[in-house]
């Protein structure tokens, strides 16, 4: 590859004499183009967090992607799946999504948009206007396969990648999430998925390997994946399992080693594999309680040659806290109802910007009026109460626990208040209350039940 430049820019002092064609001179490129790309995933657009919208949140952290695009100005934005929550987004997600696409492309319009589905996405609804799309620059992949022939569709999941150069710097395989019907069939697989997996990015990559070959040698390798990678941490109550239990995990090294870099969504947490060379970037906003310690991230990635260079983590901003009461493990109600006011000092802020409160009690019996008590504690408080996990008492004491395990060999002279009573015990180390049991005893009366 050469840079051409006329001779009168080499020599401005010959320009008066030129009169003819002006002629060429071929100075061979010293040094590889750098390339720039931005690696997201798992935004979940339309996410519900206990009843509350996340559009507030979601809006802030696009207007923050778009700040970084024309910061860094990178030639591509790879968006690893799960663009949406649900397979059927509402209209005010999809709103945000697509507003974001004329938004990013109207502010840099030699920018890529390379997208592809996650599980939580309806593939062939996200890549419906992939034909309008695509001719501004922005490529779906919803699904893997050919339209009207068996087999996958290699050529629409190849996408070339174009530096400041105007030429070819790497070749993206754009490869969604692969569902157990989209991989090919090995007979005497072991595992039909994992190895149909493993051989459709084998499939994938020897055809990027020949197209690359033969336009761009010194471009890039990456790919794109949605998965869940053998070793990588979890967060099991906002990540929607694939299949029961890890069977589903697939090994790091199923990505071949000819690719330069794999950028992966589905797992929440930022993580890295195969010595950073296959990455989950994690999502951009905390999903659930237990990724609020999470640090949220893009990735910057830099590319010189068929080569990663760096990959620099490009924290997102939290605009609304995930807050929880105690902080760490579970405290009794008396104890934690004078704290819940401490949390007046905060700002006043509108609801959609409010933070999320999770109480957790340690549970010393039933109490039907506990959320009561709460709420009445935090009146003048600027936060949205959306959880109160509970947890029991702690071990029963030995006595106690003599007397629950004792077996029951005569089924005739169980007595339901005797279930009950066990059963009490067993979750709070005491007795209930004489209330308690007179209600309970003229339910069974009404019924009819001896008690």
């Amino acid at each position: 590859m050469a840079i051409e430049l006329p001779l009168p820019r080499r020599f401005p002092f010959l320009l008066p004499l030129v009169k003819l064609p002006t002629p060429v001179y071929s100075v061979p490129r010293m040094f590889p183009a750098m390339l720039t790309i931005l690696h997201t995933a798992d935004w979940h657009l339309g996410q519900a967090f206990f009843g509350h919208s996340r559009d507030f949140e979601h809006a802030a952290f696009l207007d923050w992607l778009l700040t970084q695009l024309q910061q860094h100005r990178p030639q591509a934005m790879l968006l690893a799946g799960d663009v949406f929550d649900t397979i059927h987004p509402s209209a005010a997600a999809q709103k945000l999504f697509y507003t974001f696409l004329a938004r990013a492309r109207a502010a840099q319009p030699d920018l890529q948009l390379i997208i592809t589905a996650g599980n939580h996405d309806a593939g062939g609804r996200l890549e419906a206007p992939a034909g309008l799309l695509e001719s501004f620059r922005i490529h779906v992949v919803g699904t893997p396969l050919k339209p009207h022939a068996p087999g996958l569709d290699l050529e629409r999941m190849l996408i070339p990648v174009y530096g400041v150069s105007g030429e070819v710097e790497a070749f993206v395989v754009a490869m969604p999430f692969l569902r157990p019907a989209d991989v090919p069939v090995i007979p005497g697989a072991a595992d039909p998925w994992l190895d149909g997996i493993r051989a459709a990015y084998r499939e994938a990559v020897d055809f990027a390997l020949q197209q690359r070959d033969a336009i761009a040698p010194q471009a890039a390798l990456i790919a794109m994946g949605h998965c869940h990678v053998a070793g990588g941490i979890e967060t099991t109550d906002s990540e929607r399992r694939l299949v029961v239990g890890h069977s589903e995990a697939v090994a790091p090294d199923i990505f071949p080693d000819e690719l330069a870099y794999t950028a992966l969504g589905h797992l929440h947490r930022n993580q890295s594999f195969q010595g950073g060379r296959v990455r989950y970037s994690g999502s951009p906003i905390p999903l659930s309680f237990t990724e609020s310690p999470y640090n949220h991230q893009v990735l910057r990635l830099e590319f010189s040659g068929r080569q990663l260079l760096t990959a620099e983590p490009l924290p997102v901003p939290r605009k609304v806290p995930l807050l929880t009461v105690p902080e760490r493990g579970f405290a009794e109600l008396d104890t934690l109802l004078p704290r819940l006011p401490e949390l007046r000092t905060l700002p006043v802020v509108p609801l959609e910007q409010q933070p999320y409160l999770r109480v957790q009690v340690l549970e010393t019996g039933p109490d039907p009026t506990r959320r009561h008590k709460i709420e009445q504690a935090l009146e003048g408080c600027s936060v949205r109460l959306v959880q109160i996990p509970t947890q029991k008492a702690a071990q029963l004491d030995a006595a106690v626990a003599a007397s629950v395990d004792q077996p029951t060999t005569d089924l005739t002279t169980l007595r339901a208040e005797d279930i009950l009573l066990k059963e009490y015990r067993k979750l709070y180390s005491s007795e209930p209350d004489a209330r308690m049991l007179h209600a309970f005893r003229e339910v069974l009366q009404s019924e009819g039940v001896a008690t």
